[in-house]
């Protein structure tokens, strides 16, 4: 369900899509995410372990889970307890270890210790769904998907530029909406104005550079 704030939403006008993404563009030419990798299979199990989880704290752990582990095999090697040790601080990470575990059995076995780079077979993995498949499609390979994640959604819905009830409604309408030319980028540039200035409890509306692009209010700091 939408939250009440944008259930109502009205679409961004047609003609407002470039110049909020030119402006987002910018302030911030080369957009990056947040997550500290240093290859494709590290990407993908940073991303893994950051459902429910802030990119902080999965930083955190990886950066000691990553120089003992960065394959699949060596992953594998580590056993469930080892791995758990290295992620308990991340929520739910009992699961996600089985997941990463047998996601790992799955690129050794199948993949040659590869990430493979199609949507199908990265989803066949344990634990990644559209949402990981898109992060990693788009990070990684450079493809132009969108990964909707909570802050994505919110923006979306909120500026009125891919309203949606569902985080798939959402991506089909942002890829229709977006320019190519900024296809590429608008997910990291989505997560971090969400982030960071759009934010779900107290938008920084008055300080925000493309709120005239926006008939979400208020605009200014609430009193107090």
């Amino acid at each position: 369900m939408l939250a009440p704030e944008w259930d109502n939403a009205l679409l961004m006008k047609k003609d407002h899509v470039a110049p909020f993404f030119a402006t987002l563009q910018a302030a911030n030419p080369e957009p990056e995410t947040e997550l500290e990798y240093t290859s494709v299979f590290e990407l993908l199990t940073a991303v893994l372990l950051s459902a429910q989880a802030t990119d902080v704290g999965v930083n955190k752990a990886t950066r000691k889970l990553f120089p003992v582990a960065h394959t699949p095999q060596a992953m594998l090697d580590l056993g469930l307890e080892g791995l758990e040790s290295y992620i308990k601080t991340i929520g739910l990470y009992h699961s996600k270890a089985r997941h990463l575990l047998e996601t790992c059995r799955m690129l050794v076995e199948r993949h040659g210790g590869q990430v493979p780079r199609t949507r199908a077979e990265l989803e066949a993995l344990p634990g990644v769904g559209r949402k990981t498949a898109n992060v990693v499609l788009n990070v990684a390979f450079g493809e132009p998907t969108m990964a909707v994640d909570t802050h994505i959604f919110r923006v979306a819905n909120r500026t009125g530029l891919g309203p949606g009830k569902t985080p798939h409604e959402v991506e089909v309408q942002l890829l229709k909406r977006i320019p190519a030319e900024y296809l590429v980028h608008a997910h990291h540039w989505l997560i971090l104005h969400g982030r960071y200035v759009c934010q779900a409890r107290k938008p920084q509306c008055w300080q925000c550079a493309v709120s005239q692009y926006c008939d979400y209010t208020p605009k200014t700091p609430a009193p107090g």
